[in-house]
């Protein structure tokens, strides 16, 4: 056994070493020169240029539906935080920086969260699934994507009614696992998003139409089981293409997937054994 990590020692470490993490990225942004987004408009930019709704009360394993309704709660609480925010040229969208430190004094509620390989339960729990909303919106933009985590290595629930790639997700942790994005283009952006009883609901807009419309796609998904372990593999590409003509201006590999199923395998399809 390797030598433990100085936040694998204790609680105590675990903790130090957050709050140093959060330190560096604060000190970080102030000397960046990073522009952040911050301007709110009530007014909606007035072309839609890709919309999502994500189901907020999903059945995942054996997760206490609570922490879904709690999650939901959590939701509601984060959305007005980012709804309307424009992204002008030359700006940083930052999900924390928008929505702050999540806190049961704020009326958060334990929802799930994922750290590593395990679920848990912590106050906020459910932000993934609303950075999720936004990295799929901003897949279908031309907005340059310059920080996105991902739950690495690991395929924790079996699919449940699933909408977008496996894979395509986000993995952030106040505030130095962040979400961002930032607008190389000459026009402004804008998120729409709200909560409704049952969905998260996001608008990506903008000022007009895009002369390119982008498609993610899943290819070669397939189980494999290696040294007695089943894997979920599989590539997401992102295509764009010219809305004049329908040529394709390209076609990117942007995951590949090679992750450890941790749920009962027993009634998937093994392709591949090694």
């Amino acid at each position: 056994m390797g030598k433990k990590l100085f936040c694998e020692i204790s609680p105590l470490t675990y903790k130090i070493s957050v709050l140093k993490n959060i330190l560096i990225r604060k000190m970080s942004d102030v000397f960046s020169g990073t522009k952040f987004a911050k301007t709110r408009s009530s007014e909606r930019l007035p072309v839609v240029i890709y919309s999502h709704n994500s189901l907020i009360r999903r059945v995942l394993g054996n997760v206490d539906m609570t922490l879904q309704e709690n999650k939901a709660v959590n939701l509601s609480i984060a959305a007005p935080k980012v709804n309307g925010i424009v992204i002008n040229p030359g700006e940083t969208f930052s999900f924390w920086h928008l929505v702050g430190k999540v806190k049961k004094s704020l009326g958060y509620k334990e929802g799930l969260t994922i750290s590593g390989s395990e679920t848990k339960a912590g106050i906020g729990g459910g932000m993934c699934q609303f950075t999720n909303l936004i990295h799929w919106m901003i897949l279908h933009s031309p907005l340059e994507i310059t920080e996105h985590h991902h739950h690495d290595g690991f395929d924790l629930f079996p699919d449940f009614g699933r909408q977008i790639p496996f894979g395509t997700g986000t993995s952030i942790c106040y505030n130095y696992l962040d979400y961002r994005f930032r607008n190389t283009t000459d026009k402004p952006f804008q998120i729409v998003v709200y909560v409704t009883e049952t969905h998260l609901c996001g608008e990506l807009r903008s000022i007009e139409p895009l002369d390119v419309k982008f498609h993610i796609e899943a290819k070669n998904e397939y189980f494999s089981r290696e040294n007695g372990i089943v894997y979920r593999n599989g590539e997401v590409y992102r295509r764009c293409v010219d809305k004049a003509n329908g040529n394709q201006v390209f076609c990117h590999l942007i995951r590949k997937n090679h992750a450890s199923v941790l749920y009962d395998t027993s009634g998937l399809e093994i392709l591949k054994e090694e």
